[in-house]
């Protein structure tokens, strides 16, 4: 046996919660969160080329759009963009009265009095304070032991009450946050949070935000919510705080992780658009948002047009969105697979027929029309598609409705197509090929002339002769006449064309429908024929008239003979 060349023997399992009795696994969510956009923030600070202070304005005005009422704007103290993006919201007068804005500072006071400059003037601010905690970064960073640490949170929260008294505002609201929380003992988090909300003053009429950071997502979420389930259990006056949590996506659980916080006792959440952030990025609010959509909750953000929302953070982050993205990649709401579409398919007709509007399509998990999406893109064609699905795109996009029974027949002409060019096969191209397979026909027979009418003035006709037709048919170089009389254009010409011909042939199926509901609108018949000799050939035929349109079907079917 190959010995496994990954030494995986230098990582150990992240410590499990000593906890009994947890509630989080038989809770449900059913109210959304509070939610915290760091895209101006954790998301600016991971890109390669940061934004501008316009490029910053208009994702601000973005996540106002959509429905934030807490932006985290920057880090003001940081860089002098970040300080100038913060006080042009403020100057110019961007932010809604109903939105407060969040920025971060270290535990530093040179940092924390430049943060509190940056936002005078600001009617509501949330001051977003942290210092690691954790026993990796105080014994390898910091060389500070639990003491030291723990002081550096009481002297910032300290010096950022006095200079909320100073300013005189009320609305200035504070975060605390142990950073690295994943890495820092859960009884010194709660000793830090503790010492940090006595020093704030925190009570029930003016809460603290504990923002309690997977700044490494180091374990699985359900270790997470434990967690989040013990410090909310041993948190004294649990009333005077509101716990917030802020996931990585490290292991690429982050939305897990914070959903399953959100079940253990979370009353807020941080993350950013389609997960952008530093590493794996943040916890991605858009996903989060609409997995709670999809179960009938309230997500309180509106993605009612993910394209315009995408387009604006591509633009803005110089980031794109994986088409496999979840809810807003090209591709999410896209079958390939023949199997997939024809459910699908199913799926779409039975809910035009449901009475009580609930949205139940295999494979669809939400309606793409409710993100702003549309069904054009739900069915694509390659050498992994169906008859179902090429059936969908032609009914869906051109209105032609390809029975059953002749589905497998085109989706074999489509399949042979694919497999030769091993590309996907656009709607226009499947439209294209039906034509051609099926209506653009003239060999080896061409009908040249055809003309029907009905005997209604001899009195000893039966019904299966009332109808009589009368056709020029070219094969080669030779032409053949049609005078037949039948029980109605079909049968009429079938009898003629076997009588003159001799190829021996019968009607075994036939479908025929408008395209369109105008006074213009084309008809389309679709025909099976079955010869004596065992042969079976279908074809299709469009005319304005849809006895006419029947005729160029048998045409079309006889043309296809094997």
């Amino acid at each position: 046996m190959k010995k496994n060349a990954m030494n995986y023997r230098k990582y150990t399992a992240y410590p499990a919660v000593e906890i009994t009795g947890r509630t989080w696994p038989d809770k449900t969510i059913t109210k959304a969160p509070v939610w915290c956009s760091v895209d101006l923030r954790d998301g600016n600070q991971a890109l390669p080329v940061p934004m501008s202070v316009d490029e910053k304005v208009a994702m601000f005005q973005l996540l106002v759009s959509i429905g934030f009422k807490e932006i985290e704007v920057g880090f003001p103290s940081a860089s002098a963009t970040e300080f100038a993006f913060v006080r042009r919201l403020i100057e110019q007068h961007l932010i809604p009265s109903d939105v407060t804005i969040q920025v971060l500072t270290q535990a530093r006071e040179h940092l924390i009095r430049k943060t509190f400059e940056a936002v005078r003037g600001a009617d509501r601010v949330i001051v977003h304070l942290y210092n690691s905690t954790s026993r990796q970064q105080r014994d390898v960073v910091f060389r500070k032991n639990r003491d030291e640490i723990r002081e550096i949170a009481v002297i910032g929260t300290t010096l950022v009450r006095q200079l909320k008294e100073e300013s005189g505002n009320s609305a200035i609201r504070f975060e605390y946050s142990p950073e690295s929380f994943t890495g820092t003992e859960l009884d010194y988090a709660l000793e830090v949070c503790h010492a940090v909300m006595d020093a704030w003053g925190a009570d029930e009429h003016e809460k603290i935000i504990l923002n309690l950071p997977s700044t490494v997502e180091m374990s699985r979420p359900n270790i997470y919510a434990d967690r989040i389930e013990w410090f909310s259990r041993n948190l004294r006056n649990r009333n005077a705080a509101l716990i917030s949590v802020h996931a990585h996506n490290d292991r690429g659980t982050a939305v897990a992780t914070a959903e399953l916080a959100l079940m253990a006792g979370a009353d807020r959440i941080e993350g950013a658009l389609f997960g952008n952030g530093e590493r794996c990025g943040n916890m991605d609010i858009v996903t989060m948002a609409l997995n709670l959509f999809s179960q009938g909750v309230d997500p309180e953000l509106d993605f009612s047009d993910l394209p315009r929302i995408r387009e604006v953070y591509c633009k803005c982050t110089r980031m794109d969105v994986h088409p496999r993205h979840p809810y807003a990649g090209d591709l999410v709401y896209t079958a390939f697979s023949g199997s997939h579409q024809d459910a699908i398919s199913k799926g779409m007709k039975a809910l035009q027929g449901s009475k009580d509007g609930v949205w139940d399509v295999p494979y669809l998990p939400i309606d793409p029309q409710d993100v702003g999406c549309n069904y054009e893109a739900i069915v694509r064609i390659n050498s992994q598609s169906g008859k179902g699905g090429v059936a969908y795109v032609l009914e869906q996009d051109y209105g032609i409705q390809i029975p059953k029974w002749m589905q497998p027949d085109f989706a074999e002409a489509v399949q042979a197509v694919a497999d030769r060019t091993g590309e996907e096969l656009s709607p226009e191209r499947i439209h294209d090929l039906f034509h051609k397979e099926y209506v653009k026909l003239s060999e080896p027979f061409l009908l040249k002339k055809c003309h029907i009418s009905w005997d209604d003035e001899d009195p000893d006709r039966n019904d299966e002769e009332a109808t009589i037709i009368t056709c020029t048919v070219q094969m080669k170089d030779r032409e053949f006449h049609i005078d037949a009389k039948g029980n109605g254009p079909v049968d009429a010409f079938v009898k003629g064309f076997v009588d003159v011909s001799g190829l021996d042939f019968s009607i075994e199926n036939y479908s025929e429908h408008a395209i369109g509901s105008s006074a213009g609108a084309l008809a389309v018949a679709y025909i099976r024929i079955g010869c004596t000799d065992g042969r079976v050939s279908f074809g299709a035929g469009i005319d304005s008239n849809i006895s006419l349109a029947s005729i160029k079907a048998i045409m079309s079917a006889l043309n296809r003979l094997p």
